[in-house]
């Protein structure tokens, strides 16, 4: 069959059909309408890998009750400052999709967001202690003044009754609430913002498209060769401005572009499962996200919660998720994608960081060769009343831990999300894992910083920026009232109950 190569000329190209590129590309349009974006993505559907509902937690995270964004230090002390930012980083993504929903681009917000309370919830003296140290350090925040904090069996009950019936354990427990809590259908919510950037002029979504090869020319513009996976057909596609966010499979695009910034990443490939409650009588009981603490070298994507989820309209229960090892970087990717990371400038880093992480390969293998009674073990620690038959296992999501050089040039492994951009702003790409999809317009908004900084300055854009995000160049944990009022809106109009 013979192919032909059509060539493209555009102002920005966005690799990936996810929550970031979703999100990059509707703030790009709102600060410049005339800009013209081609958008490619592998699958044949927006927000299938990553962002898809079941392929995440689901947690609007706003760090109320995940306890690995507040570690406990060695002088026994909890350092709250990443959750902090990332109580404020959600704020910022809640005022974004509330002034979309004004706008009327999003329609029906009870379709992607609502309102669930987040519980951490811990067991034996020593939990229950940092416990309270967290709370007591999140009380000095007004992010978190809402937040309450109990060691009473009762109020816990109260708050989350699947998770104390039956419980028999003699061991001092506790937990803390926070109303503010939300469950973000995500796959949702991007593909609604899909199908209203299609409608835009300027605006061109390739679904089955595989980007082969990116090589930015000496003119300064960079020539991505894409293949649709359908027909066969070639594309040549020459723009100034690239931004990848295929979520695992970023870091091989990364390595393709060969900019001197991406040098020395790597990336170690997680993946997940859940158990999935089938029994409607059980799903009733609960109305919380609880999180609890992970286990001892267990990557943060992996801390243990009994979750609540709306998904498409349907309560659902969902408890996980469990680790394990693919040598995949995506769900619907190769199990060569591991060995085609493997470059000469990242061996050193990643063999530092796998010997600084014993426990975390120790926890995987453990992880891998659990039964299916192991797995209820873990379950009846959050529910001590599950029954095996009505719970089923479900594969979520892959996702990719970013390692990194240190100063030292040796490897380390980076948790979270890690923006990576050329010198010259013509490129950035978007690496790691949580809390990811819940700070994207924050995340994004940094981007544009690093990528069009004398656009940022813009009057033009400024005053944009601060109609969609009235928060914009101020913060939220010091301007109290501003707060108030943000929360008071953005509740308004995403219809949360609160």
């Amino acid at each position: 069959m013979t192919t032909t190569t059509q060539k493209i000329e555009t102002d920005v190209v966005l690799i990936g059909a996810g929550i970031m590129s979703a999100t990059l590309g509707l703030l790009l349009k709102e600060l410049q309408p005339d800009l013209k974006i081609e958008i490619f993505e592998r699958l044949d559907v927006a927000a299938a890998e990553s962002s898809d509902a079941w392929n995440n937690a689901g947690t609007g995270h706003a760090a109320f009750c995940e306890l690995n964004y507040t570690p406990e230090l060695e002088d026994g002390s909890v350092d709250v400052k990443k959750a902090v930012k990332i109580s404020e980083s959600f704020e910022v993504s809640r005022q974004f999709w509330a002034y979309l929903v004004e706008k009327n681009v999003l329609q029906n917000p009870e379709n992607f967001i609502k309102s669930v309370p987040h519980l951490s919830f811990v067991w034996g003296d020593e939990n229950v202690e940092y416990l309270r140290k967290r709370f007591n350090e999140l009380q000095k925040f007004h992010l978190f003044k809402e937040m309450e904090f109990t060691d009473d069996a009762n109020q816990i009950k109260e708050w989350a009754p699947l998770v104390m019936e039956g419980r028999k354990t003699k061991d001092k427990i506790a937990a803390t609430t926070m109303k503010y809590g939300t469950d973000v259908n995500f796959g949702a919510l991007t593909r609604s913002i899909f199908k209203y950037l299609e409608t835009l002029d300027g605006v061109t979504v390739h679904f089955n498209h595989e980007v082969s090869s990116l090589k930015k020319r000496d003119t300064g513009i960079w020539r991505i060769k894409v293949k649709d996976l359908a027909s066969g057909e070639k594309k040549k596609v020459y723009t100034p401005f690239v931004f990848i966010g295929a979520g695992g499979g970023s870091l091989l695009l990364l390595e393709k572009a060969n900019i001197p910034e991406g040098e020395g990443y790597g990336g170690f490939p997680v993946s997940g499962q859940w158990l999935k409650c089938t029994n409607p009588e059980v799903i009733k009981k609960h109305a919380a996200k609880v999180y609890g603490k992970a286990s001892v070298g267990a990557p943060p994507m992996s801390v243990p919660h009994i979750d609540t989820r709306m998904i498409d309209g349907e309560k659902a229960l969902l408890f996980g998720p469990y680790a394990g090892f693919s040598t995949k970087f995506l769900k619907n990717g190769s199990y060569f994608d591991l060995i085609k990371s493997i470059e000469l400038d990242n061996i050193k880093p990643m063999l530092g960081a796998g010997m600084k992480n014993i426990p975390l390969t120790k926890y995987l293998i453990e992880q891998v060769f659990q039964s299916s009674n192991d797995r209820m073990k873990a379950l009846k620690e959050y529910v001590p009343s599950a029954k095996k038959e009505d719970w089923v296992l479900e594969t979520a999501g892959q996702r990719v831990q970013v390692i990194k050089k240190d100063k030292d040039g040796n490897g380390v492994l980076e948790f979270g999300t890690e923006v990576v951009a050329a010198h010259d702003g013509s490129l950035a790409v978007l690496l790691g894992a949580s809390p990811g999809a819940s700070t994207a317009t924050s995340i994004m908004i940094e981007l544009l910083d690093k990528c069009f900084p004398e656009k940022m300055k813009s009057e033009a854009w400024q005053n944009k920026l601060k109609n969609m995000i009235p928060s914009y160049g101020q913060s939220l944990c010091q301007n109290t009232k501003l707060c108030d009022q943000v929360r008071k809106k953005t509740n308004e109009v995403l219809k949360l109950k609160v």
